[in-house]
């Protein structure tokens, strides 16, 4: 049974999986296209930082952040979707989840407030920053929902034998 949060199919350019189901380009355009602004903003922010007037210390603390924050970003995006399709999350590894983002974009946050950077600049890394944090966890979300209509999530009934 599909969830609310597929994607919606288009009647067109269509080709059967292995299941028989339809799987639309739209579908593969849609991930392509969050996977391009998750790249894009990712680079954006990183020739900002290279650009950047900053000690080398500080680029390479803005450079952690940005990692640290679109992992753990990606991470509680699925921990959730986990939780709403009824696999089993510990509550400390899904309450880790959340400390990890808020504590990501915390330090984020701090760090732009104390920089020595000009308004125009902290809203560039902070909008530039949104932006590939939107596209990982949009390419994240629509990754899972394609392979789930695909039915390439495999039960333990699939993995063969070792013996």
């Amino acid at each position: 049974m599909p969830s609310t949060s597929t994607i919606i199919i288009a009647p067109d350019h269509n080709e059967e999986d292995r299941n028989g189901s339809q799987v639309s380009e739209t579908d593969r355009g849609v991930c392509r296209r969050f996977l391009g602004r998750a790249v894009l903003g990712a680079i954006v922010y990183l020739i900002g930082l290279w650009n950047a007037s900053m000690q080398l210390n500080e680029k390479r603390y803005y450079f952690t952040i940005l990692m640290y924050d679109l992992f753990s970003a990606v991470s509680l995006q699925k921990t959730v979707r986990d939780r709403i399709e009824g696999m089993s999350v510990t509550s400390i590894y899904y309450g880790l989840c959340w400390v990890s983002l808020l504590l990501s974009v915390g330090l984020r946050a701090v760090g732009l407030f104390n920089a020595t950077l000009a308004a125009s600049e902290k809203g560039f890394y902070g909008m530039a920053f949104l932006l590939a944090l939107f596209g990982a966890v949009a390419v994240q979300k629509n990754v899972r929902d394609v392979a789930a209509h695909k039915g390439e999530n495999p039960s333990i009934d699939d993995i063969p034998d070792a013996g």
